[in-house]
């Protein structure tokens, strides 16, 4: 339980670049503090204290604005940025990484007892305002553009935006998902370079992370023949990356 909690908090500080430390966001993001009451509540739910998970759920309601039913099931490192609005269902399920913004609606579109909410998988992306409504799936990585209204089931890596939710941006390339994984290496999300989002630094951001990812790769490939020729020298670690080093680049991202 402590280890998740520690996650929550520097899931924060991964995709806000507002934050600054911990007492901060332990005090001042209602997000986290939603977030930590649905650990709760869920828990009580689960173990069939049904009533005392509700009361929970609503006690968090009015602190945060962010209302999540106790029966909503919740990866790890999920983070609502700034929250106001927020309503997640009782059948939702929500994977790993997963990011929402302010007014984001997570409904159903039936009164059946089964399954009536979305599932979002790991690392999807909701924007601010978006409504996704239905028992369907939002696939892993995909992103949903603010105010939104998605009724469909939206395949991997895709981006949807509009009313009713259209795709206009395909699931990533291998070179996209190199970018990403190289961007989240050096501790920042790499939201502005994707093709969708045009713009000359996004693209020479994209132009550098494609050049340290193939400069890791060659660097992996002469350190693993200098082990296995017995030579020394391969086990130094590089310089640290610090957070505020990129600043500047998260701030493009719109998180503050």
């Amino acid at each position: 339980m402590l280890k998740q909690i520690k996650e929550d908090i520097n899931s924060v500080f991964h995709r806000d670049p507002a934050a600054r430390n911990t007492l901060e966001v332990l005090l001042n993001y209602p997000g986290l503090h939603a977030v930590l009451f649905h650990r709760l509540a869920h828990w009580l739910w689960r173990r069939n204290f049904k009533q005392l998970a509700r009361l929970i759920s609503t006690f968090s309601r009015w602190l945060t604005g962010i209302e999540i039913h106790p029966g909503a099931r919740i990866g790890r490192r999920f983070f609502i940025d700034h929250g106001m609005g927020v309503v997640i269902g009782e059948t939702a399920e929500i994977g790993d990484d997963v990011t929402l913004y302010h007014g984001v609606t997570l409904g159903g579109t039936s009164w059946d007892k089964g399954k009536r909410h979305p599932t979002l998988e790991d690392g999807v992306v909701v924007g601010a305002g978006a409504k996704v409504l239905g028992p369907f799936t939002v696939h892993k990585d995909a992103k949903i553009g603010s105010n939104s209204v998605v009724t469909k089931e939206v395949p991997e890596g895709a981006t949807v935006v509009g009313i009713p939710g259209r795709v206009i941006g395909q699931p990533a390339t291998e070179q996209e998902k190199n970018r990403k994984e190289m961007a989240d290496k050096i501790g920042f999300q790499a939201y502005g370079v994707s093709n969708d989002m045009p713009d000359p630094v996004a693209e020479a951001i994209g132009a550098l992370l494609d050049h340290l990812h193939a400069v890791d790769g060659k660097l992996d490939r002469v350190c693993d023949n200098l082990r296995r020729q017995g030579i020394q020298g391969c086990d130094e670690k590089l310089p640290e990356l610090k957070d505020e080093d990129f600043e500047p680049v998260k701030a493009r991202g719109g998180n503050d």
